[in-house]
Formats: structure tokens, C-alpha cells, sequence
């Protein structure tokens, strides 16, 4: 059971980038079905968030607190120049008030990705750097999200900011906590005795979000059709945006593990705790940019990591075959 459950979730790992779109598709085709039972994503979004905590500890958190600099400025290329564009974009195409820029914004502002930890470690990024800020992030998330949001949509967007910031501690920063405490007081032993069964059932937490979302959101799927061609160019657009501001903005550390690392981290975010948010506190057209940015996220971080690939062995001296 232990080499199936690893085996699992590896498979799963390496198939994300068609998994996640398929599980949105199923979504849309069997939303009749499938859309009562959306109240049970919080609860699989926290498990989620604690199978991920449980890989942090105390000394992880610490290895940041070594580069508070590298950590500030990753937050300020993710939740402010990356808000600040896709609020800038969004408002020159649709209009400063249309729910499609509330769900642009609302992209660039929720947390770092869990995914993003898979995607450094693969290319050669700080996994411990990573893992800390994502954990760090997701703490922070209740009161980044409401800020950010209340600063830019004041007067367009109306929210329950009290519950948002409840839910964002509920299924967030509560996780989080119990997962880093359990870690620290197994003094680590945790994660590898229960990955085999944690890790692949995570895996499929994080699709039944999807496609529960996806479900959710079909019956206004119909109004869309004239507004397609310009979002979906925009979404994949914004979303390459966000790697490439952390690209340039990692530059000047002249470091290829942070170059790696921040890249990652400024290009992925928590696509479903935005949609959890956007169909939670906005207009349901507000989570179609979050939905879209499944389909554009994955594929763009293999692209990414190529990129990456061929610039780091070009600078070595080695040419790709």
C-alpha cells in the first residue's frame, strides 16, 4: 500500500498539467450532479493545506528569517506589482468595475502555489526557502487578500471581509499550524510515515476542488461567450507576466537557486483557494480568470522550467541537444 500510495502520487505529480484541466471539464459536463456538493470544498482546500504544512517545521521557517530580504521582496513582486499590472491590464480591457478584473487582481493576490515546491525542487530552486514562504504566505493570506482587494476595489466591490477573513483562518492558517507543530513535535517523522496515504489523497483533494468549482460555476458559463477572446489572451498573458516579474526582479541576487525560486514563486499561486474565494465573496464571472489560469499555470511552468534549463546551460557551456 506504502509503494502504491508513493507510486500515486507521483504519477499524479507528473500528469497535473492535463489532470487539473480534465478535472474542470468533468466539472462543466456534470455540473447538475456534481454542484450540490461544492459546500464540501473548505473542508478538502484545509486538508489539503495540512498535508502541505506538515513538511514545514520550525527550522524551515527559520532558514527565511536568514533571507527576510529575499522573502519581503518575493511578497512584494507577488501581491503588489503583480495586483498593481493585472488591475492595470484588466481595467484598460474590461473597465475598472467588471468582475473579470476582480478575479485578474484576486489571482496575483492569494498565496503561493503548494504546487510551486514540486516545480523548484525540479529545477533546481531552495526547497526549504520555498516551502517556508509558502507556508509563511498562506499565514499571511487573511489579511494580504481583504487588504489588497479593499485597496484597489473600494468603491466597486462589496465583501464580508470579517468572514473572509474567518474562513481564510479556517481553512489557511489552522491547517498550517497543526501541520508545522506536528512536524516539529515528531521532530519530522511525520511526513515520510504518513506521505504514502496523506500525499496521494491530498492529490485528489485538490482535483475534487477543481472540479467542484468548476461545477459551480457552469451555470453562468453561458454569458461568456462574447467575452472569450479577450479573456482567455489576457489570462494567458497575466499569467506569464507574474513569471517574468519575478524572473527580472530576481536578477540582481546574480543567483541561480533564488533566480529559480522566486521565478516559481511570483509565476503560481493558490489557484484554488482563489476560485474558493472568488465564488464565495464576488460575482461568479469573477472566478473565470482563476479557473482559466488552471489551464494556463501548469502548462506555463514546464515551459518555464525549460527556459530555465537552456539559460542555465548556456551559461555553463553546455548546449541542449
Amino acid at each position: 500500500m506504502r509503494n502504491f500510495g508513493l507510486a500515486f502520487n507521483k504519477k499524479f505529480e507528473q500528469w497535473m498539467f492535463l489532470i487539473i484541466p480534465g478535472c474542470l471539464i468533468l466539472g462543466f459536463l456534470f455540473s447538475g450532479a456534481l454542484a450540490r456538493f461544492a459546500g464540501t470544498v473548505p473542508y478538502l482546500f484545509a486538508y489539503v493545506t495540512f498535508v502541505m504544512a506538515i513538511g514545514c517545521g520550525m527550522k524551515h521557517l527559520a532558514t527565511v528569517m536568514k533571507r527576510p530580504g529575499v522573502m519581503a521582496w518575493t511578497f512584494v513582486l507577488t501581491h503588489i506589482v503583480s495586483p498593481l499590472i493585472a488591475y492595470g491590464l484588466g481595467a484598460l480591457i474590461f473597465g475598472a468595475d467588471s468582475p473579470y478584473v476582480v478575479g485578474f487582481v484576486l489571482f496575483t493576490i492569494i498565496p503561493l502555489g503548494v504546487s510551486t515546491v514540486l516545480w523548484v525542487g525540479m529545477s533546481g530552486g531552495s526547497v526549504p526557502l520555498i516551502l517556508a514562504m509558502v507556508v509563511i504566505d498562506s499565514a499571511l493570506s487573511p489579511f494580504v487578500v481583504p487588504t489588497g482587494i479593499h485597496l484597489l476595489f473600494r468603491e466597486s466591490v462589496e465583501t464580508d471581509t470579517a468572514q473572509m477573513i474567518v474562513d481564510l483562518l479556517t481553512i489557511i492558517v489552522v491547517p498550517t499550524v497543526i501541520g508545522v507543530l506536528l512536524h516539529d513535535l515528531t521532530k519530522g517523522r511525520i511526513q515520510p510515515a504518513i506521505q504514502p496515504y496523506a500525499a496521494p489523497l491530498s492529490k485528489i483533494c485538490f482535483a475534487l476542488v477543481v472540479l467542484l468549482n468548476a461545477a459551480a460555476i457552469a451555470p453562468q458559463a453561458s454569458a461568456l461567450k462574447g467575452d472569450l477572446m479577450r479573456i482567455v489572451p489576457l489570462a494567458v498573458v497575466m499569467v506569464g507576466l507574474c513569471y517574468a516579474v519575478g524572473f527580472l526582479g530576481a536578477l540582481p541576487y546574480r543567483n541561480r537557486e533564488l533566480l529559480t525560486t522566486v521565478s516559481y514563486a511570483s509565476g503560481m499561486r493558490n489557484i484554488s483557494l482563489g476560485i474558493v474565494l472568488a465564488m464565495g465573496y464576488f460575482s461568479p464571472l469573477a472566478a473565470v480568470p482563476v479557473v482559466l489560469s488552471i489551464l494556463i499555470q501548469q502548462p506555463l511552468a514546464t515551459l518555464h522550467h525549460a527556459v530555465l534549463h537552456k539559460l542555465y546551460n548556456r551559461k555553463a557551456g553546455v548546449h541542449s541537444p
